[in-house]
């Protein structure tokens, strides 16, 4: 697995030599483009490669399968937090008057605190793994604030950022919201203890049609959230259904 940097952020990546070095002219031609940013902020397509446009398209398949449904959107697992914000204006494409659905997010932005004996370590699956920049967490309120602000209902808050140990907050967040219903839980800390605690915490707040997406499940790379999920949801009824645009992933729905 070779690995490529973003910014100045190293990620693990199976492309090829090769296709790291066309991404080099991507990037490039990013820095050169010939158009304003107001241009640019209008024009995404312009500079997305195919994978993160169906990854765009599988956030989108992920929300659809819950517009009967009742219940918030978590994610544990934040990173940059490009899904809260498409979640964010999904919801205001889908249901701009649903105030119910919000959209909470989990993630220590700091990034891993610690690696189980349950873990594969990595170049990213490591102490510290996947870190976000210094006071990106405020950044972050700030962006999301915005977009909510731009959106229908602009004066209903309907995020949430929780920052810490995940196999700490999400415990003691589902305590504290005992009626929460959970209609879309996204799972992607690719981690076994803090996939499991969450996990369990979740579990009591999940109904028949409640959606579960892990990104790693069945990955052999990242065996911690297959392990997770098998523990926790062992004797539960629920069916999969196999996403059309990333067809490595998997929804898990709850019967």
């Amino acid at each position: 697995m070779s690995s490529e940097k973003d910014f100045g952020y190293t990620m693990e990546t199976k492309a090829s030599a090769q296709q790291l070095a066309h991404r080099e002219l991507l990037y490039q031609m990013f820095k050169d483009r010939p158009m304003p940013d107001d241009q640019l902020l209008i024009c995404p397509g312009l500079f997305m490669r195919s994978s993160a446009l169906a990854k765009i398209l599988f956030v989108n398949e992920a929300y659809q399968l819950i517009l009967n449904q009742p219940g918030i959107i978590v994610e544990f697992g934040t990173w940059w937090g490009q899904n809260l914000v498409l979640f964010e204006n999904l919801r205001a494409i889908y249901e701009p008057f649903n105030q119910s659905r919000r959209v909470i997010g989990f993630d220590t932005f700091q990034g891993y605190p610690e690696i189980s004996d349950k873990d594969r370590g990595s170049e990213t699956i490591k102490i510290g793994g996947y870190k976000v920049a210094e006071n990106y967490r405020e950044y972050l309120e700030n962006l999301i604030d915005y977009h909510e602000k731009n959106n229908v209902l602009a004066a209903v808050k309907k995020h949430e950022l929780v920052q810490g140990d995940v196999s700490k907050t999400a415990p003691a967040y589902f305590a504290k919201n005992d009626d929460v219903i959970i209609a879309l839980a996204y799972f992607d800390m690719a981690l076994y203890e803090p996939t499991k605690a969450a996990l369990e915490a979740i579990k009591p707040h999940l109904v028949p049609g409640s959606v579960v997406m892990l990104d790693e499940l069945n990955n052999k790379d990242y065996p911690g959230e297959t392990r997770a999920f098998k523990e926790v949801f062992k004797g539960m009824k629920y069916r999969v259904k196999k996403s059309q645009f990333m067809t490595d992933r998997t929804f898990i729905i709850l019967e």
